[in-house]
């Protein structure tokens, strides 16, 4: 029976990751990086496109389940009730050690009472659970092979009196074993090029006291000690899990085709670094004081970027790819039907101005937190500005990525005026740099005399989604938080109250944009059916109700989202609020950029507020 998507936890090696139900199956795994193709893909189809189980017999979802502090390694615990005489408490520890050469999965089952007869189902199948491998024992070793992939699992018990009997049967793997209170049993699967020899072996108990070293250490440098501080330190470390540690670059989210809508054909690619969600995770991350992570991505982005500024792409792949075309995959029947299932994302050539902005605006962000400046990068930012002053008045594709005619949408005109704002700060900050202020001034006021003429609906005291449109959008919500309009204006007052009259869900929570159909049954964006609420744009909305004075109620909306996460902490990108289950590729960063910025501006006004009492009470 599939699975909710917040009933998988996440596990990682800062290359690819890994998906665990609390069934104790991995449902999703691609390596050997995050968009190959995966090796586990029961997620969007079933048992025969490779899952591995890993769980007491005879029993279902786990008791309890947790992070192990502050770290990506998974504790899933069972309390087993005696069945043939049997029965007692085991744990099962899931982690992906970081990698020297090749990515291993380790499983560790530890008995903590009792008696419990493990069994374990492993079934590989690559390519995406397309390709039944060839099977062989070697040394002791389980050794699938198929193309370029090879893949060996091995046992490790301690004490080596603990046996394990393995065997194989209807194309899988099988284990049984019992372990008592003390004993443990690892699993370790490790991936490598099939023309390869295997990478060294690694010793998983040793690997586990490593990987909780390397986590612990990285979060203890978290500078964020305000309120929600648990529920930020988790959105930050998922976030590191996404991180692609040998380039830099950022993915979205480690899974493709997780549906918006259930049963729907709005399931997408998200396994890429987006230009968007990169340049905000950068500002989560300098919030929190991790610099290096910072550079490392400032880094990434001026090699990916870096070229003819007319071809900046809105996305990119692991090490900076150009080409991701988008194929569907047929003998994946989606999750819970959810078709087709997409890999690649086309969405990649479109053209979305807004990014120009985000870019600029993330290097001029990076200048100010005291990241080293890098001599090219200002060079290429005039270049980017010199494209944008030729091409801002053209209508684009538009943040959500419409598959419909392009428009003047309001936030790619809006980005448009912070990439000029910015380029203006730095030349007044630094007059040593090259660049003419003025120039970029003058098309900073051009834009803004444009937005506000063209964009905004005085009838109804609300920008609009593009010029001439009835459609509100939530990204509008971004105007004060950008510095295109203070909080205290009355169109941004008007703007924040219509997009939460028209765009709102149940729960408060509301939607990207608005959901009219044409006579076609297709949405605005071009695309049939519907989707959850956007949690991004939730949180948008807190920030904009905190900025416009309205403090309870941002606080009150905060706590509602922080709810929707799941056991261990985390978010997928959208949420159903009639059905009460998350939506969409999991865990998105987006949702968890989302959260960190909300809770730091909370933490802000709490500072704010406290200062304001104590020269009060003075």
């Amino acid at each position: 029976m599939t699975q909710r998507i917040e009933d998988y936890a996440l596990i990682g090696d800062l290359q690819t990751a890994a998906l665990v139900g609390r069934d104790g199956s991995l449902d999703w795994l691609c390596l050997p990086r995050f968009d190959s193709a995966a090796c586990f893909a029961a997620l969007l189809g079933d048992e025969e496109n490779g899952h591995w189980r890993l769980a007491p017999e005879g029993e279902g979802a786990c008791t309890s389940r947790s992070y192990r502090g502050d770290s990506l390694v998974l504790d899933s615990v069972w309390e087993t009730r005696p069945g043939t005489g049997r029965g007692g408490t085991v744990k099962v520890t899931d982690f992906m050690p970081q990698r020297d050469t090749a990515p291993d999965v380790v499983r560790i089952v530890e008995g903590l009472s009792g008696e419990v007869t493990m069994r374990s189902t492993l079934r590989l199948r690559f390519d995406y659970g397309n390709i039944v491998p060839w099977m062989r024992r070697t040394h002791g070793h389980r050794v699938a092979v198929a193309g370029p992939d090879a893949i060996w699992l091995r046992t490790v018990p301690q004490p080596d009196e603990v046996k394990v009997k393995t065997w194989g049967q209807q194309y899988s793997t099988r284990s049984s074993f019992t372990v008592r209170e003390g004993e443990r049993v690892a699993f370790v699967l490790t991936w490598h090029p099939s023309h390869e020899p295997r990478p060294d072996l690694i010793d998983p108990y040793e690997a586990l006291e490593h990987s909780l070293e390397d986590w612990e250490k990285w979060s203890g440098t978290c500078a964020y000690t305000g309120p929600y501080q648990d529920a930020v330190r988790r959105s930050l470390i998922t976030l590191k899990a996404l991180t692609y540690a040998p380039t830099g670059g950022i993915v979205a989210a480690p899974t493709t085709s997780l549906p918006e809508e259930i049963g729907g054909v709005r399931n997408w690619d998200y396994r890429y670094c987006w230009l968007r969600d990169s340049t905000l995770t950068l500002g989560s991350l300098l919030s929190a004081g991790y610099l290096d992570e910072a550079a490392d991505w400032r880094d990434w982005l001026l090699r990916a970027v870096a070229g003819d500024p007319a071809d900046l792409k809105i996305m990119y792949g692991l090490a900076g790819e150009r080409r991701l075309p988008e194929l569907e995959l047929p003998w994946l029947s989606g999750y819970e039907g959810s078709a087709p299932v997409r890999i690649g994302n086309v969405a990649a050539d479109q053209l979305q101005l807004d990014v120009y902005g985000e870019v600029v605006d993330s290097l001029y962000v990076a200048r100010k937190s005291g990241l080293a400046a890098k001599p090219h990068a200002w060079n290429l930012q005039l270049s980017l500005l010199g494209f944008l002053e030729s091409m801002w008045r053209e209508p684009d594709d538009g943040l959500w990525e419409v598959r419909g005619p392009r428009r003047h949408f309001v936030h790619s005109k809006v980005m448009a005026w912070v990439a000029a704002d910015r380029a203006v700060r730095t030349l007044e900050e630094d007059p040593s740099l090259p660049g003419d202020a003025a120039r970029w001034r003058a098309m900073r006021d051009e834009v803004h005399r444009e937005v506000c003429e063209k964009g905004y609906d005085p009838e109804r005291n609300t920008f609009t989604q593009s010029y001439g449109s009835t459609e509100l959008d939530a990204a509008t919500l971004l105007i004060p938080q950008v510095g295109f309009l203070p909080p205290d204006d009355p169109r941004v007052v008007g703007t924040v109250e219509a997009v939460r009259a028209e765009l709102g869900r149940e729960g408060g929570f509301i939607s990207r944009y608005s959901s009219d159909e044409g006579s076609r049954g297709h949405r605005v964006d071009g695309l049939p059916g519907g989707e959850g609420a956007f949690l991004v744009c939730s949180f948008w909305l807190a920030d904009a109700l905190l900025l416009i004075g309205r403090v309870k109620e941002a606080r009150a909306l905060f706590e509602r989202l922080l709810s929707l996460r799941n056991d261990v902490g985390l978010l997928a990108e959208e949420y159903d609020p009639v059905a009460g289950r998350q939506l969409g590729n999991f865990p998105q960063a987006f949702s968890h950029i989302g959260l960190v910025g909300t809770a730091l501006a909370l933490a802000r006004e709490e500072a704010r507020q406290a200062a304001d009492d104590a020269e009060g009470a003075g």
